[in-house]
């Protein structure tokens, strides 16, 4: 049996009058788009190869890229409309079969924009097999003052897959002085390994909630982020590298080592930073989770 894990984060707003306790619950006011996301992908003797896609709405894939050599097969996820709304919902289910070797990443920020009517959903469903490894490295997270989110994360590894993940989120439109005064984000995370729960996190942020300010909470830090990587019980020689990590200012960062789970936090003023604080972390760990030097995904470095 594996430990489990469970972290419950909430941020709110406590008075009956604050905007993000006014506005609740969400009248539905507009229809919203529906997009569906289900990729499968399958590993042979010429490498790895995405075997099934189907998408509905507006949510798509930019055609297979192999930067690496064919057993680790790139992916770019598509989104047009640029932003999520209020009443979306996106669902994106990944599956690996045995063996297979995925990184997925986007072109761009994921926006949430304000909304005065329902709130969004965006729900990330992974199963991976043994011997397989998804690596799921999207860029930042942008919640909009006045958006209502939603968001799940289901990771389900059987018995020798591996997950590398990350989410940087974003309060605000920091770049124009934007801050999140108002709104709410609900936020899911979920890995099993094997079928027992390993990590579990409940994630609630209020806008406007004295907590985003305090020194309890988020510190006035517009920018938090965590990255897990589950499959494997890091090494303390390489969990003293990860360590040997430092981010400069302002910024916070932690790291946690359980069985079979690896756990890094950042709270701070910069995405850049994050991201940059994470890409150094994954150059160390990916080689001891899939046997491969980092490869920089090519949409990275334009």
């Amino acid at each position: 049996m594996h430990a489990g894990y469970r972290i419950d984060t909430v941020l709110s707003a406590q008075h009956p009058l604050s905007p993000a306790a006014s506005r609740l619950p969400y009248p539905v006011a507009r229809p919203g788009w529906l997009a569906r996301l289900q990729l499968e992908y399958a590993h042979t003797q010429r490498g790895t190869h995405l075997r099934r896609k189907t998408h509905s709405g507006p949510l798509t894939i930019q055609k297979a890229l192999y930067p690496e050599g064919p057993e680790t097969c790139h992916t770019l996820i598509l989104h047009p409309p640029g932003g999520i709304a209020g009443n979306d919902t996106l669902a994106v289910d990944v599956k690996l079969d045995a063996g297979a070797h995925v990184l997925i990443t986007m072109p761009g920020a994921t926006k949430w924009y304000r909304t005065q009517d329902a709130a969004a959903t965006q729900r990330l469903k992974v199963n991976v097999d043994p011997g397989a490894t998804l690596e799921w490295l999207p860029p930042e997270t942008i919640v909009f003052d006045r958006a209502a989110c939603r968001m799940h994360t289901s990771v389900d590894l059987a018995a020798g897959g591996s997950y590398l993940g990350w989410e940087i989120l974003c309060l605000g439109r920091t770049a124009s002085g934007e801050t999140f005064d108002a709104g709410d984000i609900r936020q899911t995370t979920e890995v099993s390994i094997a079928g027992d729960l390993v990590w579990s996190e409940r994630c609630r942020l209020d806008g406007g909630s004295p907590l985003l300010a305090s020194a309890a909470g988020l510190g006035g830090a517009p920018v938090s982020a965590v990255m897990l990587a589950a499959g494997k019980s890091v090494a303390p020689e390489l969990l003293a590298q990860c360590r040997n990590v430092k981010v400069d200012g302002a910024a916070r960062s932690g790291i946690t080592a359980m069985p079979n789970i690896f756990v890094a936090r950042y709270v701070g003023h910069s995405s850049e930073q994050a991201k940059w604080y994470f890409i150094e972390l994954w150059r160390l760990l990916r080689p001891f989770f899939t046997g491969r030097a980092a490869v920089t995904p090519r949409i990275w470095t334009t």
